[in-house]
């Protein structure tokens, strides 16, 4: 009894098996089967731009130095401080300076002095050679010719040294202006109205201007105004900036310290002196923006989207499918023919020893590419030609293909889809 139970058991797990094997085989097929990612072209506007870093640097900013030499006795203001024109904003100790005041004030004394008293004996000197000359009217006999001589050559003599003690009080006075001027050096004004940017002392630091002059602060004069971007653009692309900027293309640009917000500014300038940095020529663009909200602020790193041509209603595809490069496995085999071994790192070996992930080959400096297609289980290639690009999509100017026509952007399985 037991022996035929056991036997039927063993037929019926057979028969259910056998039942249930053609629909576990088409199960996994279906899950086995290649599954293809797709994309559609559509119609739209496409704005290309030419990228580019910078710095944000204010229109002007004024270097106030000192011509002083001396510590640093007071400061008056610190970072991010609006000044005007004419304030005090620090001062150098001024005794050493004081003392030549006083110094050249007291020669300036001395001199003016001595005028007076030559000036007391050349009008004694005139008024003996003035009696003389009367004396020798009334009477010729009276007083000789040596003596009228050495009467008019005394008064001469006291004129000559009236004109050099005149000359010592004109070089003091000179001397004077010029160590008042020093001591007024000791006081740093603010030549312009604006926002103090750069602070480079401290109090009690000794500042030495003997040689060259030292840069105390650096002031802004309109922070809320116009600013300017001072960007780098590769030779390959400065011609496609100058004719930019011959249109008057705007210029977008984002900062780090505002993730997500967008600036608008203009070309203000496409210079022609290049600059080679590690074997890379670039040249310097100006680029325009205003700061009415202040929170553009000098030394930002920006970067830069240079409009260069914009195009309206035109055929175009996302870039991802520009960019695909499918499976040999996937292709057609007329069309494995235009695939190369692909770039990926380490890829997967196929069936026939070839790198499973292989490339569509077109030179670098043709515009023409491979779009892929579905065809059941695998992909046919269709050539096109592109146009411009911008960060999302591309322009399809000629191929067999039209809007809302798909297109395979990525391979896989349907347990990887």
């Amino acid at each position: 009894m037991k022996t035929r139970l056991s036997i039927f058991a063993i037929v019926a797990l057979v028969v259910v098996a056998l039942l249930a094997a053609p629909a576990a085989q088409e199960r996994w097929r279906h899950y086995a089967a290649p599954a293809f990612q797709t994309t559609r072209l559509s119609r739209g506007d496409i704005t290309s731009v030419v990228r580019a870093t910078g710095t944000v640097k204010p229109v002007l900013a004024v270097d106030v130095g000192s011509f002083a030499s001396g510590p640093i006795e007071e400061l008056y203001v610190d970072f991010n401080d609006v000044v005007t024109k004419g304030q005090l904003i620090a001062k150098i100790d001024p005794r050493i300076y004081e003392g030549d005041v006083a110094r050249d004030k007291a020669m300036l004394t001395t001199q003016q002095s001595e005028v007076k008293r030559v000036d007391a004996i050349l009008q004694q000197a005139r008024n003996e050679e003035q009696r003389g000359l009367a004396v020798r009217k009334d009477d010729p006999a009276f007083i000789s010719d040596e003596e009228l001589d050495k009467l008019k050559y005394a008064r001469i003599s006291l004129e000559a040294q009236l004109a050099v003690a005149q000359a010592n009080v004109m070089q003091a006075e000179a001397q004077l202006k010029n160590s008042t001027a020093n001591l007024g050096y000791t006081q740093i004004r603010s030549p312009v109205d604006g926002v103090i940017i750069d602070r480079r002392v401290e109090p009690g630091q000794t500042v030495a201007a003997a040689f060259t002059t030292p840069v105390l602060f650096t002031v802004a004069p309109d922070l809320a105004g116009d600013m300017h971007i001072f960007a780098a653009v590769d030779e390959a692309d400065i011609g496609l900036v100058k004719a930019a900027l011959e249109r008057k293309s705007p210029v977008h640009f984002t900062v780090d310290a505002y993730q997500g917000e967008r600036f608008e500014g203009s070309i203000a300038q496409v210079r022609s002196r290049s600059v080679l940095i590690e074997n890379v020529v670039t040249f310097p663009v100006v680029v325009k923006t205003t700061n009415a909200d202040r929170k553009l602020m000098p030394g930002m790193t920006a970067n830069l989207f240079f409009e260069t041509e914009t195009k309206k209603d035109i055929l175009r595809v996302p870039n991802s499918a520009i960019h695909f490069f499918p499976p040999a496995k996937f292709v057609r085999p007329a069309d494995r023919k235009l695939l190369l071994p692909g770039r990926v790192p380490e890829p997967e070996m196929g069936d026939d020893g070839q790198p499973d992930v292989m490339r569509a080959w077109m030179p670098d400096t043709d515009n023409r590419r491979h779009l892929w297609v579905k065809e059941g289980y695998q992909l046919r290639a269709v050539e096109v030609t592109i146009g411009i690009s911008d960060e999302f999509f591309t322009e399809i100017t000629s191929g067999d293909l039209n809007d809302g026509d798909e297109v395979v952007i990525a391979t896989g399985t349907a347990s990887t889809l």
